[in-house]
């Protein structure tokens, strides 16, 4: 899917915007020397103001290249205003410039124009509608990376791994991740229509959803075979870990001696409802910290008097997993406390810092992010189980080599209804003693 991939710089913005000379008045056309200086400098200042601002403790060498990439950057912008085919809308190339810097450092961090700041900030402020899906940007265009049971999204046909091409038309591509909760936003009851990219489609669908007051489910629990109890998670949002140290408990008095723990496509979340719940299971041990450049490491470790059970486990992770879920599955696997059984999760786990721009505008960036205790970036390299079971619904994408998908079939083939990640991970506990 190369083709689709996001372009940053100034080739991200043309493709989609017309920096045509129409952007001017027909009799200022040639803009005057004096206003060309100011906006050359503006840019300039404005990208001095990202890339080096905060800088001021990284070494004289690292400043040193930051400033060669600035007189580049000055020097393209130059030519770009001088010999470019018409004349271009310099303030829109520069926000195109600093929106694909920013957004290549991670998909949680983003450049806001003052217009787009002003909405944000509207939007959280307000009270809302949601479709009930997490989306984050895979690809270069947003990408859902789970949907909740029951919600306007799983209503309307929305699967994880979907991609959004467009949302009301606008496509994704230039669009940061604010930008796009933002839009898929709304009042209860509204609409928003998005064009789906799904493996297997050969062209993107249309969908309709109506956004609606969003009610996570509760923790659901069951007994299973041979004494195994089962807990299911769709969120660790506030208050998720009570309830799952209640189930727990109920389980144990119900007979059970072995517990699976399903994460999978819990998304939606707290980093501190991810270490709260993964101290139910940890009597000792690290279970995350962060750490950033600028962000002095804070280890958060297993609080004994926290601790639960100590029935064995195992847990279930999809790439539907992230953020608190894959703090929980991370630490009980790298602390030998049960086997992880599943897909490759999705890779989230980060802080960020809004930072107010002179122009109204505003940088959100990442700061420090969540490692794993044996040291690695959660949001870089994820969580890979130790028994590996695919997904059976693989909505990978396919790559621009390869053949174009066939035709969609899928109602008239037997859809396969056995749970393959839940029954490897009950075959694991049973080989396992109590």
């Amino acid at each position: 899917m190369s083709s689709r991939r996001a372009k940053t710089g100034i080739y991200r913005y043309n493709e989609r915007q017309s920096l045509g000379s129409e952007a001017f008045p027909e009799n200022d056309n040639l803009m005057s020397m004096k206003t060309k200086a100011a906006i050359l400098v503006s840019s300039f200042a404005v990208l001095l103001f990202v890339v080096v601002g905060s800088l001021g403790g990284v070494h004289a060498s690292s400043n040193e290249g930051a400033y060669r990439q600035l007189q580049v950057y000055s020097e393209v912008l130059s030519r770009v205003h001088s010999e470019y085919v018409e004349e271009p809308n310099i303030p829109k190339v520069t926000d195109g410039a600093l929106h694909g810097l920013v957004e290549s450092l991670d998909p949680n961090s983003s450049y806001l124009t003052a217009d787009a700041y002003k909405t944000y900030r509207a939007h959280k402020s307000e009270a809302k509608g949601e479709i009930g899906a997490t989306v984050s940007k895979r690809f270069g265009y947003a990408a859902v990376v789970s949907v909740l049971p029951g919600s306007p999204a799983d209503r309307a046909g929305i699967e994880s791994t979907d991609i959004f091409e467009s949302i009301e038309g606008q496509s994704t591509r230039d669009m940061s991740v604010p930008e796009i909760h933002s839009a898929l936003a709304g009042v209860p009851g509204s609409t928003v229509t998005v064009s789906v990219v799904r493996a297997r489609k050969a062209e993107p669908q249309k969908i309709v959803i109506t956004r609606d007051i969003i009610s996570i489910p509760p923790v659901a629990e069951r007994m299973m075979e041979d004494g195994i109890g089962y807990i299911k998670v769709d969120a660790l949002t506030k208050g998720k870990t009570q309830e799952i140290a209640g189930n727990i408990k109920f389980l144990e008095k119900s007979g059970a001696k072995k517990l699976v723990l399903d994460l999978r496509n819990a998304s939606e979340g707290d980093e501190s409802e991810g270490v709260a719940t993964a101290n139910l299971f940890l009597n000792h041990g690290t279970i995350t910290y962060l750490q950033g450049q600028k962000y002095p490491r804070e280890a958060f470790n297993a609080d004994p008097a926290k601790c639960v059970t100590t029935l064995p486990m195992a847990v279930l992770v999809n790439r539907g997993t992230s953020g608190a879920a894959e703090i929980v599955a991370a630490a009980v696997l790298e602390n030998a406390r049960g086997d992880v059984v599943g897909d490759k999760t999705f890779g989230d786990g980060s802080v960020q810092k809004t930072i107010d721009l002179p122009d109204g505008g505003a940088l959100i960036l990442s700061v420090a992010k969540y490692y794993s205790p044996s040291g690695k970036a959660i949001q870089d390299a994820a969580v890979t189980p130790n028994v590996l079971v695919a997904d059976e619904a693989d909505n990978v994408l396919p790559d621009d080599d390869e053949q174009e998908p066939a035709p969609d079939n899928e109602e008239a083939k037997p859809k396969n209804t056995q749970d393959d990640q839940l029954l490897k991970a009950v075959e694991v506990l049973k080989s396992r003693a109590s």
